[in-house]
């Protein structure tokens, strides 16, 4: 029973959209953050993302059952492991320390609430979940948002939209 995002947010939790990025840094995991917080906030192409996720995860399976990690966060770990060329371990590591990462999986709390932890193994059976035909289908949508969201031809040449 699979849902995109949580969308009641428990006391203390951070919310995905107000999550704080430094653009001042020559490292690939800002940057990366910034692609998916506008991806998860451009209802569009956030939308074309959920319909392939859905398909590919949730599939034909009931909609009963204990609850998984919510779509969201398999992607936004998904992304993070190819992008930044991560192993699972380091990848278990920033999602349970990196605030950042956490506040884009929605699990970041503010000092003083428990903070919530994940598995290990919830992680790498959640990821190896996504195959090579779903790679191509988000690649396809990533790569629409960049050409008609973050960049537009000018004569020519690609300039960067409100910039």
């Amino acid at each position: 029973m699979r849902q995109r995002f949580e969308q009641q947010f428990q006391l203390g939790t951070l919310q995905i959209s107000d999550t704080e990025i430094s653009s001042k840094t020559r490292d690939a995991q800002p940057k990366l953050a910034i692609a998916l917080l506008l991806l998860f906030n451009t209802p569009e192409y956030n939308e074309r993302l959920f319909v392939v996720l859905e398909k590919k995860i949730c599939g034909k399976k009931k909609k009963t059952g204990r609850q998984g990690m919510d779509l969201w966060q398999i992607f936004v770990l998904a992304m993070f492991r190819m992008t930044l060329n991560i192993s699972y371990d380091r990848l278990h590591t920033m999602a349970n320390s990196d605030s950042m990462l956490r506040q884009l999986l929605g699990i970041e709390t503010e000092s003083g609430f428990k903070k919530q932890q994940m598995n290990y193994q919830t992680i790498k059976d959640n990821l190896d979940l996504l195959d090579d035909v779903f790679l191509r289908e988000i690649n396809q949508i990533i790569v629409d948002f960049g050409n008609n969201e973050v960049f537009k031809k000018r004569g020519g040449g690609i300039t960067l939209k409100n910039g």
